[in-house]
């Protein structure tokens, strides 16, 4: 109540309409706000769930009057109409530092073009090197303070909008509004264009099951994981099984520290294993950066205040995550060779993801008290004309290397576990060829001796 007066006015409710003037000044139709783009600019969509539908179709339909507009984004489902709409990369090229499934098959078609970027680095990239011309990203609704939640788009949409010229948000109803460290909001009078509009629901991804793999795999990596860990689960099928198998074990007091959260921890929360009390670091918080995932992972992101989205300039930083300890780290790869280098987003030359955060985890788990970092793969694939495969190579030949064998830690088959931290040439292809399938193995051994990489089997 104000003095004098018999009237509650909230001074809350004063700000709002205030805001809401600015809202409204600010308010384009997707056309309007898309006219500020310019031949040769450089445009953000940020990344997954922040992809801005309306504003996406509504640039496209400016192609031919458009000339190399760059488009940069980051595991997004499609369509990514700006792609699709330019078969010639003559109006838009577009650009991901993390594949997508359907970034993946853009790329396949000549419509994408990968970023290499450690995901720790994700702000200085756009701090030191790179231009924004206009960010444009869907973000949740204001509120009554005039600030818009980013959602799971928190990891890396800051740091984007701060370097922009330009800055449009667009409006979705859906997305849910998550708790956040720092970064998680922009405020209205940091926004130059608001655009309104439906939106289809959330693509929820499907939850794989488990495979056989899998399974053996985790078998292998629990009896690493004390009570009280802190996990950190990348991108991909395996790890995200291997997060629902160790919610079926008798682990807990889990923690939860990673740049991209899944189902998986979901899961684990379900069972009760996921609890983040005997964190050191944001005691009592589940941080992450990103997610991906089902309606239900969204439903649990929402407003959580046990959990805390943070840019990855802190989630992936080396420095922080050497202070957890009992850090784990599970990535996975699609080979490694007897050298112990690592191959993790690429098949041969195609790109099928990117570095994202494997080699920040590996850096910062090795320097945990009890940290432990693994990269896990299953130790034979079939290729499309059914021919078997080994996954352990004798050496790399044009592949892509993801994590350097100087930082290797643990690797996973479900053949077994082998750490490498310190091992010589010899002593690596020995560990290597112990968990590759057997069929493969005396084959490898007469590559590690034309390499004059082999001693005397201590495994075999």
């Amino acid at each position: 109540m104000r003095p004098g007066t018999n009237t509650w006015i909230p001074e809350r409710r004063c700000n709002m309409l205030n805001f809401m003037d600015e809202y409204k000044s600010k308010l384009r139709t997707a056309e309007e706000a898309v006219s500020v783009v310019q031949s040769g600019y450089w445009v953000d969509y940020t990344s997954a769930l922040g992809k801005p539908e309306i504003l996406d179709r509504a640039l496209a339909k400016r192609r031919d009057e458009l000339f190399d507009v760059k488009v940069r984004g980051n595991l997004i489902s499609g369509p990514i109409h700006v792609a699709e709409c330019d078969e010639t990369n003559e109006h838009f090229i577009y650009h991901s530092w993390h594949c997508s499934s359907y970034e993946r098959k853009l790329c396949d078609r000549g419509l994408c073009y990968y970023i290499p970027m450690v995901f720790h680095n994700n702000a200085a990239y756009y701090e030191y090197f790179l231009n924004v011309n206009v960010v444009m990203l869907a973000v949740a609704p204001m509120d009554s303070h005039g600030y818009f939640n980013l959602s799971v788009n928190t990891g890396v949409a800051a740091p984007i909008i701060r370097h922009a010229d330009v800055v449009i948000v667009e409006i979705n109803e859906n997305l849910p509004r998550v708790r956040g460290g720092y970064d998680e909001v922009i405020h209205i009078s940091d926004i130059d264009y608001i655009v309104e509009g439906e939106h289809s629901e959330n693509p929820g991804l499907k939850v794989s099951e488990p495979t056989e793999y899998d399974r053996k795999i985790a078998s292998h990596i629990i009896p690493y994981i004390v009570d009280g860990s802190t996990l950190q689960l990348g991108i991909g099928s395996m790890p995200n099984a291997l997060g629902e198998i160790i919610a079926e074990s008798d682990i807990k007091d889990l923690g939860m520290h990673t740049e991209l959260c899944s189902d998986a921890y979901l899961k684990m929360y379900e069972a009760g294993k996921l609890t983040n009390r005997r964190k050191m670091v944001d005691r009592g918080k589940g941080v992450f950066g990103c997610a991906v995932g089902s309606h239900a992972l969204y439903e649990w992101l929402d407003d959580n205040p046990g959990l805390a989205a943070y840019p990855l300039e802190y989630v992936n930083r080396p420095g922080i995550i050497g202070q957890i300890d009992n850090m784990v780290s599970i990535n996975s790869c699609v080979a490694v060779d007897l050298y112990g280098q690592v191959a993790a987003e690429s098949s041969g030359a195609r790109q099928i993801s990117g570095t994202g955060g494997q080699l920040d985890f590996l850096v910062g788990a090795s320097q945990s008290k009890g940290g432990k970092a693994f990269i896990c793969m299953s130790s034979v694939y079939k290729d499309k004309n059914g021919i078997i495969h080994s996954r352990i190579k004798p050496q790399f030949d044009g592949d892509i290397i993801t994590s350097p064998r100087s930082q290797v830690y643990f690797l996973a088959t479900e053949y077994g576990v082998i750490n490498l931290e310190g091992r010589s040439t010899w002593e690596r292809a020995e560990a290597l060829i112990s968990i590759a399938h057997p069929d493969f193995r005396e084959g490898l051994i007469k590559e590690a001796e034309a390499r004059k990489i082999w001693r005397k089997s201590k495994y075999i």
